[in-house]
């Protein structure tokens, strides 16, 4: 296939990943854009085997062996662990640009300064996108604790971590045939991206996981650089700047920079919580006094959080949702830029159960308006809707904005326990005079509810 050919169909498929991205921003045409941009993929892969003198019966075989190994993560992966799911995926695609790297170093005999810098970016950033992600996933996965892991002096130790790569890369740039400086680069990049992690916990989750995104694509596209494939170059840098795109807009979502994020060690506040316990007695209610309040509602409001996804309530939701428009109510749901564990968890969730688009509105179209409701439901949020973000200076969360729920003239908020949220702080919300703690499995309370409309 001659230069001309190849640029045209590359052309094509750079179309159909713009196309698919700028579909993927509304949840009516997300499903189309996620096709368009499959078929971007499968066009180049195909149009890549053919340019090139390669072996094409192991490059087919290895399609088709990621191609089924994805489809039985898509069809096995709950839902509730989709967050797991992406920070895996970010950080293969981490490995990949790491590996790549390396082959075109292995194949190319050359000393120029840009080929061998695009190589070493490749390998840092995708061996650092690598690890973090795994480090990332063992904690969503909660096989290691999710708190963030802090001592004294790391932000020092990091540093001269990073430095320690440079004066790697300088070395390794200057003399491309002594290979122990890049082994040296690359065992010391799957380092930092576990020290990269390892401070990062609670509520920040979300965050990181769009920034290691963001980073999977950096490195693809340093990769393409690497091995002068143009379309790689335009897909890593969707990929890149669409992630820090997303990472910069949940940051204000929470009113904290990135690098307050990255290096504040959010969680370990869980250890010194600013919220006392003692601020009086918690009202706890059964489904069925519930259903009086619920049955006599004009206006609900509907807040699910990561909780809703451990009990796979969304359909039960759903349900019960079904039930107050029948009987008269408006339903709506608030949706928090952060809540849960991926950024637009809860949407994705909502939209399994077939839960209307429009009926999803962001924390700036709801609090407004949150002191008409007759009804608040909260279902397994915690942090999101802490009013100690408002009303408590000392608290680790304050001036977060949050979905002002205690601003209902009823609160009920189902939860298993009395535990604090992801982020380890006490919640005010639950001690208010107008909240009515439901305690027990969401969808199980759901299902109660949904009976007693029956």
């Amino acid at each position: 296939m001659n230069y001309e050919a190849l640029g045209l169909f590359y052309l094509v498929s750079a179309v159909l990943f713009i196309t698919g991205l700028k579909l993927l921003g509304s949840p009516d045409t997300a499903r189309k854009g996620n096709f368009i941009s499959a078929l971007g993929m499968t066009l180049a892969i195909f149009i890549t085997i053919l340019s090139k003198d390669l072996n094409y019966e192991n490059a087919i075989y290895g399609f088709l062996a990621g191609g089924l190994i994805g489809l039985f993560v898509a069809k096995k992966v709950a839902m509730t662990k989709m967050p797991e799911m992406v920070a895996l995926f970010n950080g293969f695609g981490g490995l990949a640009s790491l590996l790549v790297g390396c082959a075109a170093l292995i194949n190319t005999i050359s000393s120029d300064i840009f080929f061998l810098s695009t190589v070493f970016l490749s390998i840092l950033i995708g061996g650092t996108t690598f690890t973090g992600s795994l480090l990332a996933y063992m904690k969503l996965s909660e096989r290691i604790p999710g708190r963030p892991l802090v001592y004294l002096g790391q932000r020092f130790v990091n540093s001269i971590l990073l430095m320690c790569i440079l004066v790697s890369a300088i070395f390794f740039i200057q003399n491309p045939t002594n290979l122990h400086w890049l082994y040296l680069s690359v065992t010391l990049s799957l380092l930092l991206g576990l020290m990269f992690v390892l401070p990062i916990g609670g509520a920040d989750m979300p965050v990181v996981i769009s920034l290691l995104n963001s980073f999977s694509g950096i490195a693809a596209a340093t990769a393409g650089f690497a091995i002068n494939n143009i379309l790689l170059i335009v897909a890593g840098s969707l990929v890149g700047a669409s992630g820090i795109i997303l990472t910069i807009i949940m940051c204000k979502a929470m009113n904290r920079s990135l690098v307050n994020v990255l290096f504040s060690g959010f969680g370990k506040v869980s250890l010194n919580r600013q919220v006392s316990m003692d601020q009086g007695e918690v009202k706890a209610i059964s489904g069925s006094d519930a259903y009086y309040i619920l049955e006599a509602a004009t206006s609900v409001v509907i807040v699910p959080g990561y909780g809703m996804a451990v009990a796979q309530a969304q359909h039960a939701v759903k349900e019960l949702q079904e039930l107050l428009e029948s009987n008269g109510a408006e339903v709506v749901y608030a949706i928090h830029p952060v809540a849960g564990r991926m950024p637009g968890h809860m949407n994705v969730l909502l939209a399994e159960a077939d839960v209307p688009y429009d009926l999803l509105l962001e924390m700036d179209q709801i609090n407004p308006r949150l002191d008409t409701f007759d009804v608040a439901i909260v279902i397994g949020a915690n942090d999101v809707v802490n009013p100690a973000a408002r009303e408590v200076k000392s608290s680790p969360i304050y001036g977060m904005p949050v979905i002002n729920a205690d601003k209902a003239r009823t609160v009920f908020v189902l939860k298993r326990s009395m535990a604090s949220g992801f982020a380890g702080i006490d919640n005010p919300l639950f001690f208010k005079e107008n909240t009515r703690m439901i305690f027990g499995d969401a969808k199980e309370t759901l299902g109660n509810l949904t009976k007693e409309f029956d």
